[in-house]
């Protein structure tokens, strides 16, 4: 119990909750992002963009259009006007590919510093690396090749071990691709292959490819239509590469005004998916990853990671977000721990990760009862599979919703959750919830009553144990979940009162 307090004390010690923003300035769009909440697991409480193409005629003219600009620097105007008004002071301005290699690049920095911006250009690795510094900040433990498919360009990037190596960026943007793609196919194929070439190292990284950026993100979103997967999020979305070049070939392939009817992709990303889709059959031959994992966080999410200390970065994403959610429902993840520990007596081995997954059960399970009772088995099953969390899989996400729809006193889960995880781990998780209902229950949420208790096998038998001056806690509906949980496990309920 002790060591699962200090962790989690560990993963909720956060830094204050002030406000700070991204202001993206895009080859495809310039975007304001303005977050709050914990400094580990950031709250997007403001995300605004306009399309301005600043990067479109590049390849032909080698300038940024000047009513592009002039769109552009409207929206910036307006961008800062928002983050003063917001009381924002941590902001962060950076350009990208369009800005670094246009001509008249420069020339528009200037204009931007006049509305009391100041934007920092970013080079090709720089821009590599804090897209891969967001995959690293949303995937603990990241090892393979980061892929961050802009307007501009492609960023290769190597992630291992929390940090990031042999950055490159390749012109193979959104932009880009339709004048290359318009060849015939063999030129096509032979000018990403030796952009690819040129990367050299930042190409040859054994593991998974995270793909970063909208473009992608919408390549998902397909996948997931197309798969009938249960989760709606894409952040996480994993793919094989047998089905991934399946699904490219189809969407190399299609209409773009098709796509648009598909829930997730928006016209903008639909007219660049075929190129994209394209694209990414000629990368999986050349690069050969284990798989596709599909990130929503990425540039900017990685600037605001760098600059965390060490001990921030360390924290558990995933139990700093859900103590967050959980707070305003006055789920207390002190409580949360004791729970958590409370149920170690009838867990199966599983190790750190399980002990992880209990801990965010617990704090959900706990905020899960401050809602109307009518709404917490939907709820449930929405918080578990329909929000985004970050540092948790589909497998971790069925779990959840087991877990908690157990400490509603459920025994069965919908086909949704079913297609994520095992059926003997989801009953071991409704278990868990099983017991978190028991522990609720017996002392309505008071903490002595789980610290004079406790809940075992010991043989045939499922024992509670409560101390004497507790005894009157073993009401009607404590008997009754003892019983349901000993019958879910198999077991003889029995109750034990001793000093």
């Amino acid at each position: 119990m002790t060591s699962l307090r200090a962790f989690a004390w560990r993963s909720l010690r956060v830094a204050p909750a002030d406000r700070r923003a991204v202001i993206d300035i895009g080859s495809n769009t310039v975007r304001l992002v303005v977050y709050d909440g914990p400094q580990r697991v950031p709250r997007t409480m403001w995300n605004e963009k306009i399309v301005a193409r600043l990067g479109r005629d590049l390849a032909a003219t080698g300038r940024i259009p000047d009513e592009a600009s002039e769109q552009a620097l409207a929206a910036l105007a307006r961008f800062s006007l928002l983050t003063r008004e917001l009381g924002v002071t941590d902001v962060q301005t950076v350009a990208t590919a369009a800005v670094r290699d246009a001509e008249n690049g420069g020339e528009l920095l200037q204009q931007v510093r006049a509305l009391g911006l100041t934007p920092q250009l970013l080079s090709g690795e720089d821009e590599a690396n804090a897209a891969a510094y967001g995959v690293i900040a949303a995937f603990p433990g990241a090892r393979g090749l980061v892929a961050d498919l802009g307007g501009g360009s492609l960023e290769l990037v190597t992630v291992e071990d929390g940090a990031c190596r042999d950055g490159a960026t390749l012109p193979l943007g959104t932009l880009r691709l339709p004048a290359l793609r318009a060849e015939e196919a063999p030129g096509f194929k032979r000018a990403v292959k030796k952009a690819f070439a040129e990367a050299g190292g930042a190409a040859a990284q054994a593991g998974p490819l995270y793909l970063v950026g909208g473009t992608w993100r919408a390549f998902a979103a397909y996948a997931m239509h197309d798969t009938r997967h249960p989760v709606t999020d894409p952040h996480g979305f994993h793919l094989d590469l047998h089905e991934a070049d399946r699904i490219a070939r189809e969407l190399a392939r299609s209409d773009p005004a098709k796509l648009v009817e598909i829930e997730g992709i928006g016209t903008m990303r639909a007219r660049s998916l075929p190129d994209a889709a394209a694209l990414l059959r000629i990368m999986l031959g050349e690069i050969g990853p284990d798989a596709l994992v599909f990130s929503s966080w990425g540039l900017r999410e990685g600037l605001l990671y760098r600059r965390l200390d060490a001990l921030e970065q360390a924290k558990d994403p995933l139990i700093v977000a859900v103590a967050d959610f959980a707070a305003p429902m006055k789920s207390a993840i002190t409580d949360a721990a004791l729970m958590s520990a409370w149920v170690v007596g009838i867990a199966e081995s599983g190790g750190s990760e399980n002990e992880r997954l209990r801990l965010a059960g617990a704090l959900l399970s706990l905020a899960l009862h401050r809602v109307e009772p009518n709404f917490r088995t939907s709820q449930a099953v929405e918080w578990a599979l329909d929000k985004r969390w970050i540092g948790l899989d589909a497998y971790g996400r069925a779990m959840l919703a087991a877990m908690m729809l157990g400490s509603c006193g459920k025994t069965s889960w919908p086909r949704r959750v079913a297609a994520l995880a095992p059926d003997a781990d989801l009953r071991q998780a409704m278990g868990w919830g099983l017991a978190m209902r028991l522990a609720r229950r017996m002392g309505a949420t008071s903490r002595v009553s789980v610290t004079t208790s406790a809940l075992e096998r010991e043989g045939p038998s499922l024992v509670l144990r409560l101390d004497r001056s507790r005894a009157a806690l073993a009401g009607e509906g404590v008997m009754r979940d003892l019983a349901a949980l000993a019958e879910w496990l198999g077991l003889a309920p029995e109750l034990r009162v001793a000093e």
